[in-house]
């Protein structure tokens, strides 16, 4: 399986998508990010002194998702139709869960943009945060599910390793 991105000489290219079909696309991404109890605790009651840190971290997220062409080389500008950020609250492994929903019409879908969204909503949780938890941990970035085009609909749990 050769690569998308890269061209007959061997370098970057921004994949030509004119001569694909037009579907509803969908993708759902997921980041984790682990703090102290106390720092989860602030956050649920509103309590950090920069503000609302799950409104600002939503709509960073969402801005995130719109702006992925200007942050990841061979991504296309897409007008996407639907950005989604939802939080929840994990106290036993004290960590927030950031998901997103991403949604489009369009020849390519919008798997970097759920990714991308859910990236910068935790980076912004962290910037909030980081007067009373320096060592907050982002990670478990990941796709969950991506929707449309030639592969179908695909589940994180499903998934297949590819040689």
């Amino acid at each position: 399986m050769g690569l998308s991105h890269i061209n007959d000489q061997g370098y970057a290219r921004m994949v030509d998508v004119s001569e694909k079909e037009d579907t509803t696309r969908l993708a759902r991404a997921r980041a984790v990010v682990r703090m102290q109890p106390h720092t989860l605790q602030k956050i649920r009651e509103g309590g950090i002194k920069k503000g609302d840190v799950l409104a600002v971290a939503q709509v960073a997220g969402i801005m995130g998702a719109k702006q992925t062409p200007g942050l990841i080389p061979m991504c296309h500008p897409l007008m996407l139709t639907g950005v989604d950020i939802n939080f929840d609250f994990d106290d036993s492994n004290s960590t927030l869960i950031i998901q997103s929903e991403v949604k489009t019409k369009g020849p390519t879908g919008v798997e970097m943009e759920a990714i991308t969204a859910v990236t910068v909503a935790a980076l912004t949780v962290y910037d909030m945060c980081k007067a009373i938890d320096r060592w907050m941990e982002i990670g478990q970035v990941q796709l969950l599910e991506k929707y449309g085009g030639k592969s179908g609909h695909l589940h994180r749990a499903d998934r297949q390793e590819v040689e």
